[in-house]
């Protein structure tokens, strides 16, 4: 399938590893021009060669104001925005800070926000364009064990929705993917931190995991990078034009349908 994304200026945060690489090459591969950024010139250059073709990327991080900013004169304008920066941890909630909070909810939360007021803008004047905000399942089933990170994911859906209602008779759309637990890099130091023997082989501590933290899923394994990144990309294209204020997962039946 042709998603017509050729030519189409597309950036993507927290792109130099796991979902937003993947999401970053699913991009590249439909002929989107690709914009990564991140605070490590090396990260940078490896994940430049992982995606392959013409890339630019950009040394700059917003999670501060003044990375933001250096983001946004670099590139003033795209056509797709997906906000994918993001951090998480397992900590219990009385030995969460409030520099804590303050850190996830920047770096979670008003990274995309600072991005999307930039952006929105140009898109609603050329009457075309794509914001999707990388949320998780954690907005929806917030574990006891990350509060302060499913206040941001929740964070993430209000700002959304809220800026989808502000794109009503255009071309433009806002929408949030909800990733279950997803394959990568760190993914194993987290699943050992929660686990109940941090020695167990790598595959017992999935089995272990899914059994305990997450028995509502209906597949019982980690999602793939590459399952997101296909849903991304389909909502980036001018085929999800219908598609607008949503919330949609991809969490291996995670969350109970309400209906």
């Amino acid at each position: 399938m042709d998603l017509q994304l050729t030519g189409k200026t597309a950036l993507v945060t927290g792109a130099t590893a796991g979902i937003g690489l993947a999401i970053a090459r699913s991009l590249a591969a439909e002929g989107a021009k690709l914009v990564i950024c991140g605070r490590s010139q090396a990260n940078l250059d490896t994940a430049a060669t992982a995606i392959g073709g013409s890339i630019r990327a950009v040394l700059a991080d917003p999670a501060s104001a003044e990375g933001s900013a250096a983001l946004t004169a670099a590139v003033p304008d795209v056509d797709i925005l997906v906000n994918n920066l993001g951090i998480y941890e397992s900590k219990a909630f009385g030995e969460i800070t409030d520099e804590d909070w303050r850190r996830f909810f920047e770096i979670n939360v008003l990274s995309g926000a600072r991005l999307s007021r930039h952006y929105l803008p140009g898109m609603l004047a050329r009457d075309w364009g794509r914001i999707i905000f990388i949320s998780s399942e954690s907005a929806v089933l917030v574990p006891p064990n990350m509060i302060h990170y499913g206040m941001t994911k929740t964070a993430q859906l209000a700002i959304s929705r809220g800026l989808a209602a502000t794109t009503k008779g255009t071309r433009v759309t806002v929408n949030s993917v909800l990733p279950g637990t997803t394959r990568s890099a760190g993914i194993e130091d987290f699943l050992r931190s929660v686990a109940s023997d941090p020695n167990l082989p790598a595959g017992e501590m999935e089995q272990e995991y899914f059994a305990k933290e997450r028995p509502s899923s209906l597949i019982q394994r980690m999602i793939e990078p590459e399952e997101v990144a296909s849903l991304v990309a389909y909502l980036a294209s001018p085929l999800s034009a219908a598609t607008n204020g949503a919330a949609l997962r991809v969490d291996g039946g995670i969350t109970p349908t309400i209906i």
